[in-house]
């Protein structure tokens, strides 16, 4: 999903991701909307099928019928389904492995990036993107987004060029803004996931650690009155 230039660039505003790893029923959106949009290209070679069957609520059948487009055994990782030498034919070299691009480049960024495509006929694809300038990808997501076009704003007297101001949408896409707002925010907080799956189990643990903490300071403060009253 993400261009293998964009995990080394800067810059844009970044939008707030609201993302919430905890939602399960969010979490399982956005591997169905990552393994049919962006698996084809990007890899998570430190997931593998079956810790993601068992983190999200799924069964190991309902992933391999629905998620696995290369033929790989349920305890395998996830890999491309794209051919290396495809890969290098059309893009120069493979796409990145986006296992940990939200802990590289966090959650904001991601949704930054993946809201911010816009229509640009000087690049080789058509498309840039104002968080990762010229990105050397298209926007794999247009059809739901639609097709955005820029507005641009004054030209600078140094550099010739004008900045982008804002995007708007040219042609409307299968969703609206909220709908297709929540499109990218199910799969940053599927990438979030992806890239530290304990994540999950670590929250619902600490629920417990936190209420065990509680109850033996509650019984901590019984004792010490207990002490105290037979000194005095």
């Amino acid at each position: 999903m993400l261009s293998f230039g964009a995990i080394a660039a800067e810059g844009g505003n970044l939008r707030h991701a609201g993302t919430d790893i905890g939602d399960k029923a969010s979490l399982q959106r956005g591997a169905k909307l990552y393994m049919n949009y962006c698996s084809g290209c990007h890899s998570l070679k430190y997931l593998r099928y079956s810790r993601m069957a068992e983190d999200l609520g799924l069964t190991e059948e309902e992933v391999m019928d629905n998620l696995n487009f290369t033929g790989a055994k349920v305890g395998e990782q996830i890999q491309v389904s794209m051919a290396e030498d495809h890969a290098k034919q059309w893009f120069g070299k493979l796409p990145p492995d986006l296992s940990v691009i939200s802990r590289v480049r966090g959650s904001d960024w991601i949704f930054s990036y993946l809201t911010s495509f816009y229509q640009d006929e000087s690049r080789p694809l058509g498309w840039n993107n104002t968080v990762f300038a010229n990105a050397s990808m298209p926007n794999p997501l247009w059809e739901m987004q639609g097709l955005q076009r820029p507005v641009y704003g004054k030209t600078d007297p140094e550099t010739g060029e004008a900045p982008v101001e804002h995007l708007e949408i040219a042609q409307p896409g299968t969703q609206d803004k909220v709908q297709f707002d929540q499109t990218v925010r199910d799969i940053t907080a599927f990438l979030e996931y992806a890239g530290e799956p304990a994540a999950l189990k670590r929250q619902s643990l600490g629920v417990w650690v936190i209420l065990f903490l509680a109850f033996f300071t509650f019984l901590a403060y019984l004792l010490k009155k207990e002490y105290w009253r037979d000194v005095k």
